[in-house]
């Protein structure tokens, strides 16, 4: 198995001593003008620990992606409570959560986006900007590229880059900081099938190294590989 643990110094503040995530009663809906709010899921619940890989599964319009943006702590609950860590987010200012999530939560949206003018190792090194790290973080940044096996694409912008390179070069930017978990929507989605059973593996590395995983897919494959499910209408 490939190690793809980042370098301590580049790591973020030590945990809090909870799980990775957790949401207790979680409600989410959406407001409609004129009409009833729209219910996505009801008192939901889920605990995720380091070093597990936890997949919501189920179609496309199930919820999927809203509980992993409200985990991400993108967007708040209705009601319910979402912690890191042992730290509840629900109702801290949104700077606050902004600053811990940069170091808690690798969070990676279905297309894997990365910002066309700049190379794969300044796309990783992005994180690093706010404060300023990003020559301290070169390093580790390009110790990461490696180890996910794009270490000779470092100076090559996306278009030339393949799905699966674009991928795993998003991975390494949400890797960079060093999170307690890594958040990904529909990662394969786009990829052809071996492409995606890579990705899979990846996955898995990380949750052997210890940084809790959690996906929203439909894909099969991934959802098998998972520890632990939850299956949404």
């Amino acid at each position: 198995m490939t190690s793809i643990s980042v370098d301590p110094a580049a790591a973020g503040p030590a945990g809090l001593g909870g799980a990775a995530v957790e949401l207790r009663g979680v409600t989410i809906q959406y407001e409609r003008p004129g009409s009833e709010p729209l219910r996505i899921t009801s008192d939901y619940d889920l605990t995720l620990e380091r070093g597990r890989m936890h997949c919501l599964a189920g179609r496309s319009g199930s919820g999927k992606t809203s509980i992993l943006r409200v985990a991400a702590g993108l967007v708040p609950p209705a009601s319910g409570h979402v912690l890191w860590e042992g730290l509840e987010i629900t109702g801290l200012a949104d700077d606050v959560v902004t600053t811990r999530r940069r170091t808690h939560v690798g969070y990676l949206d279905q297309r894997g986006s990365l910002v066309s003018g700049l190379t794969a190792l300044e796309n990783v090194l992005l994180p690093a900007v706010p404060d300023r790290r990003t020559r301290e973080l070169s390093r580790p940044a390009r110790d990461i590229l490696h180890r996910l096996g794009v270490g000779p694409r470092a100076t090559h912008y996306p278009d030339r880059l393949s799905g699966g390179e674009r991928q795993r070069v998003a991975f390494a930017r949400a890797l960079l900081l060093g999170p307690a978990v890594v958040m990904a929507d529909e990662p394969t989605a786009s990829l052809d099938r071996a492409t995606a059973d890579q990705l899979i593996e990846l996955l898995r590395d990380l949750a052997a190294d210890g940084i809790a995983v959690l996906v929203a897919s439909h894909d099969e494959h991934l959802i098998a590989a998972a520890d632990s499910r939850t299956t949404l209408a």
